[in-house]
């Protein structure tokens, strides 16, 4: 029997040992509210399937009569890629089903044709196939997760709009899946990403969580109860089109005086071009001269680090998140926003939620692909529960 044709019980028990284990099967039963008898009856058949595997006793503990044994999975026993689309550039990675990278590569995008990125995906899933172990084939890879920013639908496949590639309409997971003969699922980047956090980062044993990206635009993922919410109509967390920062700066969405149109990569550059009057400037100028004191560029960060500040406020009054990571590439020059961020969060937060533990992590955008590998996992079993 296929995973994905186990009962919602056995996706608890194997979702809590991926996240969790391994773990005893006492263990499990706390831990999922599972019965003795429920966890033996739902652990066999993943036993069996080779999902799960047993293995050995825990160390350092001996307990009277039959001795515990720990259960974990089995993480060879599927494999998936994840890839994660840029303005220019494909990062893909072969991950296991724990997600952890078997394997990684990067590719430059000559073109944002829809055509021409699909076939640069192909390639991409053809080369990470091939250096996952020399004589795997595409038929041992179980599915193939793509990752884009933008309004994306996972439940249809969708890419609804991605400003960056200037994509409508793309029914992209059907084009990739043609294109390379593997199952494909695609979703939201920074969705994926929280859930890659939510199941093996910083989110891990939290009851809710956001994650807050800042880079060539502004994202949020928010998980609740141990899902990450897609909204119902497949839109959810965009902070960067929060109307915040007093701005009449023309945001890509077309509205002005959004978190994005202030604090993105490109408005930032944008912004100290326009002060200084030099329109050669690139972001390492920007933060160069920032760092250096110049006055213009450091006002372009603070108005940043407050619009910023005023959104993650906004996320922690809305649904009481225990913990907002913060991450994307902007972390790289985070010490020019941290202090107005601070500032403003605190300020803006209604009362308890202002103790919302604030979680600076950079990653890389193999991490980001990583997420993509996560979400293909997860369609393994998510849709026992119910989809996310």
């Amino acid at each position: 029997m296929s995973l994905s044709q186990q009962p919602p019980a056995a996706a608890l028990v194997f979702q809590t040992l991926l996240t969790q284990g391994p773990l005893t099967r006492a263990e499990l039963g706390r831990r999922t509210g599972l019965s003795s008898g429920a966890v033996t009856k739902v652990s066999t058949p993943l036993l069996a399937d080779g999902w799960i595997s047993e293995i050995g006793q825990p160390t350092g503990e001996r307990q009277p009569g039959r001795p515990a044994t720990l259960v974990a999975v089995r993480a060879d026993r599927a494999r998936f890629i994840g890839v994660k689309v840029t303005a220019d550039e494909l990062i893909g990675v072969l991950a296991d089903l724990t997600a952890t990278p078997l394997a990684t590569r990067r590719a430059t995008l000559d073109s944002r044709d829809v055509g021409t990125v699909v076939r640069a995906i192909a390639r991409l899933v053809g080369k990470l196939t091939a250096e996952g172990g020399g004589a795997h084939t595409a038929a041992e890879v179980h599915s193939v997760g793509v990752t884009i920013s933008g309004d994306v639908d996972g439940h249809t496949g969708a890419v609804r709009y991605s400003p960056f590639l200037d994509w409508r309409g793309v029914q992209l997971a059907q084009l990739v899946e043609t294109a390379t003969g593997i199952p494909t699922v695609i979703d939201n980047d920074v969705r994926a990403l929280t859930v890659a956090e939510q199941w093996f980062g910083s989110g891990v044993g939290l009851s809710s969580f956001a994650l807050v990206t800042v880079g060539a635009g502004i994202g949020c993922g928010i998980s609740v109860n141990g899902r990450v919410v897609t909204g119902a109509h497949g839109v959810s967390g965009e902070i960067a089109h929060l109307p915040v920062s007093g701005s009449d700066r023309v945001c890509t969405c077309g509205n002005t005086g959004c978190v994005e149109a202030v604090a993105s990569a490109q408005a930032i550059v944008d912004q100290v071009r326009q002060d200084t009057g030099d329109r050669t400037l690139s972001l390492d100028d920007a933060v160069r001269l920032a760092h250096s004191g110049d006055p213009a560029a450091r006002a372009v960060f603070t108005r940043a680090g407050r619009a910023l500040g005023l959104a993650i406020a906004s996320v922690a009054n809305l649904f009481g998140p225990e913990r907002v990571i913060i991450s994307g590439e902007g972390v790289a020059s985070y010490d020019l926003f941290a202090d107005q961020i601070r500032q403003s969060f605190t300020a803006q937060a209604f009362g308890t939620a202002a103790d919302c533990d604030l979680v600076v992590r950079p990653l890389p955008f193999e991490a980001w692909a990583r997420g993509g590998a996560a979400v293909a996992a997860q369609r393994l079993f998510a849709p026992l529960a119910g989809g996310r």
